[in-house]
């Protein structure tokens, strides 16, 4: 489906969904209080694991993201998340700085 200049493109295909990805970004597949769905969701996503084989099927300098923390070996393999096209933990640092300047302006707000 295209939008704008962007298109979406639905798949149940975890090699097709990279092919060609500049990208990739994963999160947890069971969040805090969710832990009881925690071997379903690996059942159903273990496929969406990003690890060296997934990522061959991307651009060969394609990034890769995670918000953290992760569940290392289970959404991605500890081999990516320290590999060189790994970026999560500047990811991490630059939501830091982020939360920094929101809170510079939430003060400047108080003081109005």
């Amino acid at each position: 489906q295209e939008i704008g200049i962007s298109s979406i493109k639905v798949t149940h295909s975890a090699t097709e969904a990279v092919d060609g990805a500049e990208v990739l970004y994963t999160d947890v597949w069971a969040s805090m209080g969710e832990k009881d769905k925690i071997a379903e969701r690996e059942r159903l996503l273990k496929e969406f694991q990003i690890n060296s084989s997934l990522l061959q099927h991307a651009e060969k300098n394609a990034l890769v993201l995670h918000c953290l923390p992760a569940e290392r070996d289970k959404e991605i393999t500890d081999e990516v998340i320290e590999g060189r096209q790994s970026v999560v933990f500047d990811q991490a640092e630059n939501r830091l700085h982020a939360q920094k300047a929101i809170l510079v302006q939430l003060d400047k707000w108080s003081q109005v």
